[in-house]
């Protein structure tokens, strides 16, 4: 089943997206949605990202938090860079681990930026975000956004932006230390490869016909986003640019892909 495309206007988004999704729209595009159809219930939320501005410095809840507050479970996510402009950078963690009073002092102060650790962002870029993680995305990156699809965000500072801040919240959930560099991996351009092993989803970059990786994973959610070529998902071509999800592995035809992100639960 191919997932329909939802494209979300954000006041840091890009005017000129992509060939894949029509090039220029006039409108700042922030965001690009994978929706499944009413009545299926998705675990995992697939999205694009396109950035002329900062986004919030914020983090997310892990299950037990979550489950505190009446949601079904946390939110963990993962970045796949596309694309960045030189100079582009990404918030992850802190440079060193600092105290509460410390964190909530410089987010009210508007000098929380200089404690966030910005991490230069290039194309093949790979990043794990678990839950609790403090993280941003910069300016001038492109990059494809697997999380667990729960609504779940606490903002800690927005750079002046007219929307709410979660100061309390997020210092409850929050990491107050440096992030793990090996939740990172630098992906190559030519091969297949497996990616966030240890999480509660797993990502898997499949060049060509090459799934090897694939093989021993059991799920019942996949879903696929095609970067170059094309995927058959039960019997729907997905094209660059487009996102299919199945239920079964044996549901995927690669025949014709020449690059694509390959996602499924693992719950």
């Amino acid at each position: 089943m191919k997932l329909k495309r939802k494209f979300v206007e954000k006041p840091w988004g890009q005017e000129v997206l992509p060939d894949i999704f029509d090039g220029s729209s006039g409108k700042k595009i922030g965001e690009i949605w994978f929706e499944a159809p009413k009545g299926i219930t998705s675990q995992l939320m697939t999205k694009y990202l396109f950035t002329s501005e900062k986004l919030s410095i914020q983090v997310h809840p892990n299950d037990r938090q979550a489950r505190r507050i009446g949601f079904p479970h946390g939110k963990e996510e993962c970045w796949y860079i596309v694309d960045a402009e030189p100079g582009a950078v990404l918030g992850l963690g802190l440079k060193k681990t600092v105290s509460a009073t410390k964190l909530k002092t410089a987010a009210i102060l508007g000098e929380i930026e200089q404690l966030v650790d910005w991490k230069p962002a290039k194309a093949g870029d790979f990043y794990y975000v678990p839950a609790g993680t403090i993280h941003a995305v910069g300016a001038g990156v492109s990059l494809v956004e697997i999380q667990r699809n729960v609504d779940i965000t606490y903002r800690l500072y927005d750079y002046g932006r007219p929307r709410e801040l979660h100061l309390e919240e997020a210092l409850a959930v929050a990491k107050l230390s440096p992030y793990d560099m090996k939740n990172w991996d630098e992906i190559p351009a030519d091969r297949s490869a497996a990616l966030s092993l240890g999480s509660p989803f797993r990502l898997f970059q499949i060049v060509g016909t090459d799934d090897d990786v694939l093989s021993q994973t059991a799920s019942k959610e996949w879903q696929v986003i095609t970067l170059e070529g094309a995927v058959t998902v039960r019997g729907k071509s997905i094209k660059a640019g487009e996102c299919g999800i199945c239920p079964r592995l044996s549901d995927i035809d690669l025949s014709t892909n020449i690059k694509s992100l390959i996602a499924c639960t693992m719950s």
